[in-house]
C-alpha cells in the first residue's frame, strides 16, 4: 500500500487557488499588522473582533435580497463603528460596554433574520468562517484597498493615534485631532474587518488583527518596531496557517487562528522566562 505524501511548499505554489489565497492573506497581513498595532495600543481588541461579528445581520439580509454581501457587511460595519463611537462618547463607560451592547443587538438581529425572516445560505457560512477556495479578483482588490487605506491612515494619523494611546489628554493639548482620529481609526478597523471576511471569516478576524500585534508587543521597544513587527508576524502566521490548512484539509481561518494562538502562548512563555532571568523589560515608548 502506497503512503500518501504531502505536497511540498513549492508544489503548493503551483496551484492557482493557493497563490490567490496566499496573496489575499498577504494583503490582510499588511492591513492586520498595521491596524493591529493601534488596536493593541488603544485596547481595541474586543472592538476589532466585534466589528467583524456584527456584520452577521447584514450578511443574512444581503443574501436574501440578492445584493453584494460585502457591501452590506461594509454598511453594517461602518454603522456599528459609528454607533460604538457615539454611544461610548455619551456614556460613562466608553470602552467595552458600548461595544458589547451593540454587538449583542447585532447578533440578536442576525439570529432573528436567519431563523424567522430569511433562510441563511452557504455564502453566509463562508463569510462567517472563511475559505481559501472561491476567492475572486474582487476580494483581492478590496483587500488591496484596505491595505492601502491602513498604510495611508497610519502615515497621516499615526502621530495622533500614538499620542492618544499614551496620553489622550496630552494629545488634545498638543492640538492633535484626537477625537476625529479616533473616529477614523474605528471606521478603518471596521472596513478592514469586512475585507477579511472571505478569507478568515467574521468570527476569526482577531486572528490577523489582534494576535500578531500582541505577539510583537512582547518584544517591540517602540511604536515603529511594533508596526513593522506586527506586519512580519501577521505575514508569517498567515502563510504558515495557509500551508497547514492545505496540508491538513482545513479552512484557513481556523488554521491561522490556532497557529496564532499557539505562537502567542509560546512567545509569552519565552518572554516570561526571559523576564525571570533578566528582570522586567523597559516599557514601550512612543517613537
Amino acid at each position: 500500500m502506497e503512503i500518501a505524501t504531502l505536497p511540498s511548499p513549492l508544489e503548493l505554489l503551483e496551484l492557482p487557488v493557493f497563490r490567490t489565497a496566499l496573496l489575499e492573506l498577504g494583503l490582510l497581513a499588511i492591513t492586520g499588522g498595521l491596524l493591529g498595532a493601534w488596536i493593541v495600543l488603544r485596547r481595541l481588541a474586543f472592538f476589532a473582533h466585534a466589528a467583524g461579528t456584527a456584520t452577521f445581520p447584514g450578511l443574512v439580509a444581503a443574501e436574501a435580497a440578492g445584493v453584494s454581501p460585502r457591501l452590506a457587511a461594509l454598511a453594517v460595519g461602518l454603522l456599528y463603528a459609528g454607533g460604538v463611537e457615539r454611544t461610548g462618547r455619551r456614556g460613562r463607560d466608553p470602552g467595552d460596554a458600548a461595544t458589547a451592547l451593540l454587538l449583542v443587538a447585532a447578533l440578536a438581529a442576525g439570529a432573528v433574520l436567519a431563523s424567522d425572516v430569511f433562510e441563511s445560505g452557504s455564502s453566509v457560512d463562508r463569510l462567517l468562517f472563511g475559505t481559501a477556495i472561491g476567492l475572486s479578483a474582487g476580494d483581492l482588490v478590496f483587500s488591496a484597498s484596505a491595505a492601502t487605506l491602513a498604510a495611508s491612515t497610519t502615515f497621516a494619523l499615526g502621530r495622533a493615534w500614538t499620542a492618544a494611546g499614551f496620553d489622550p489628554a496630552a494629545a488634545t493639548t498638543l492640538g492633535l485631532p484626537a477625537h476625529h482620529a479616533d473616529r477614523v481609526l474605528l471606521a478603518v478597523i471596521a472596513l478592514a474587518a469586512v475585507a477579511a471576511l472571505p478569507a478568515v471569516g467574521a468570527l476569526l478576524v482577531a486572528a490577523l488583527f489582534v494576535t500578531p500585534a500582541a505577539i510583537a508587543r512582547l518584544f517591540a521597544p517602540g511604536v515603529g518596531a511594533l508596526l513593522w513587527g506586527s506586519v512580519a508576524v501577521a505575514a508569517a502566521i498567515a502563510a504558515g496557517g495557509l500551508y497547514a490548512a492545505f496540508w491538513l484539509d482545513l479552512p484557513p481561518g481556523p488554521a491561522v487562528a490556532v497557529l496564532g494562538a499557539v505562537s502567542y502562548a509560546l512567545s509569552a512563555a519565552g518572554r516570561a522566562a526571559s523576564r525571570a532571568r533578566k528582570g522586567p523589560p523597559a516599557p514601550i515608548v512612543a517613537r
